[in-house]
């Protein structure tokens, strides 16, 4: 992809630094795949509110996202590739061979005309989908399910990629986006490629306006709090606030938070830091 760095002819275009959007082909989805996304404000079902600085932001329709790649053994060619408010990779608008459209997540490289399938045997190209048993050592994948038949559950952000670098009895081992190591099943079905939209976290906003946009309200700090508000508020002065922590007073760097003898512990071969658990 391509960033653009505004000039700065004003004060919200000084820092920015956006994204040229040179991959999308047209600014129009596919109506039959559009379903309304209502906003809570961060309010329950009783209007109360139970998470804050969330409020406001551009009106969005969701887009209906193929994850699970179900439809087998039928060639489909990509019609379009279109910008998704509601996650940072790109989607791609696929035309099966039998007239039924779908929504894909776009991997790096696709080309409007390109064909892709899904299926057990299909070869391990960008943008086809298959079991992971079926791939070769070494393969990029993204859209990896968990469980087969689910759908795709892990790496599907901007950029994300796993990448196959075994293969045991039963289980593959997936070398994962955080560089832990862990095995899933070998049955469990994945996209070959990487995630388009790779340079997404270089972009730079350029002013808060642009969260308030994406419907994020400003955040206060707890240091800037009063005792009863945070465990970091109060004290006299600019008083450091102790130890970072949460509102609630679980720690914020460092803690564990990992839930003890989760049953997918024994799936994990090494952590992201390299150590077993």
């Amino acid at each position: 992809m391509a960033l653009k760095k505004f000039k700065p002819m004003t004060a919200g275009t000084r820092w920015k630094i956006g994204n040229a959007y040179a991959e999308l082909t047209t600014d129009t989805p596919e109506k039959s795949l559009l379903e309304p996304a209502k906003r809570s404000g961060g309010r329950n079902a009783q209007g109360r509110m139970s998470m804050r600085y969330i409020g406001g932001g551009h009106k969005k329709a969701y887009r209906v996202v193929d994850f699970k790649r179900e439809k087998t053994d039928i060639p489909a060619t990509v019609k379009t590739i279109e910008y998704d408010p509601n996650r940072s990779a790109f989607i791609a608008l696929v035309s099966y061979a039998d007239g039924e459209k779908r929504y894909i997540i776009a991997p790096q490289g696709l080309q409007v005309g390109s064909t892709v399938i899904s299926g057990e045997n299909v070869a391990p190209e960008v943008g086809n989908a298959l079991p992971l048993k079926n791939m070769p050592l070494g393969t990029v994948v993204h859209n990896i399910e968990l469980q087969p038949g689910k759908g795709g559950a892990i790496a599907r952000s901007a950029g994300a990629y796993a990448q196959l670098s075994n293969k045991e009895e039963r289980y593959a081992v997936l070398k994962m986006p955080s560089g832990e190591l862990r095995k899933v099943l070998n049955t469990c079905k994945a996209t070959v490629g990487t995630v388009s939209n790779s340079d997404h976290a270089l972009q730079s906003i350029g002013k808060a306006g642009a969260n308030r946009w994406r419907g994020i309200r400003p955040r206060n700090r707890g240091v800037a709090m009063n005792p009863v508000d945070h465990p970091m508020g109060g004290g006299e002065g600019k008083s450091s606030g102790g130890h970072p922590r949460s509102r609630t007073g679980k720690y914020a760097k460092g803690l564990k938070t990992r839930k003890p003898h989760k049953s997918s512990d024994k799936l994990i071969i090494s952590r992201k830091n390299g150590k077993k658990l």
